[in-house]
């Protein structure tokens, strides 16, 4: 069963995006099948295997989405980001700036999907493996 308690403990070791497939893993264990984070605030939504829901505080002050949205631009702030050359606040702001209203984590597809201000799919990221033996 998924508590908010977990979920931070999950997240505390997240950095960067090199982290992301690991607390992926981690959070997948702890019986979550999907998450909505909402560029704008920061606020998650976490969904576990049972129905439950679990709604985060903001994690920061409004960002403004850009209303155009640019997938190459998206694509590099993705590709930065696994490089772990950008934290995640950094991200969140190339990603607002790349007209991206929020993401969706699958965790049983294994895929983060970007949409944006309209609803559209921007991009469908396949989320890296992680070394499970580590």
């Amino acid at each position: 069963m998924i508590t908010e308690q977990r979920l931070k403990a999950a997240h505390i070791n997240v950095k960067t995006g090199a982290d992301f497939p690991k607390y992926i893993y981690e959070i997948k264990r702890l019986g979550l099948m999907r998450y909505e984070y909402i560029v704008m605030d920061g606020i998650a939504i976490y969904f576990d295997e049972h129905g439950q829901r679990i709604v985060s505080e903001p994690m920061y002050e409004p960002l403004v989405i850009a209303n155009q949205s640019s997938i190459p631009r998206l694509r590099l702030a993705i590709a930065l980001h696994q490089l772990g050359q950008t934290d995640f606040l950094a991200f969140c702001r190339q990603a607002a700036d790349a007209g991206v209203e929020n993401w969706v984590i699958d965790t049983q597809k294994m895929l983060c999907i970007y949409y944006d201000l309209a609803g559209n799919k921007m991009i469908a990221e396949p989320i890296p493996q992680f070394n499970y033996a580590s």
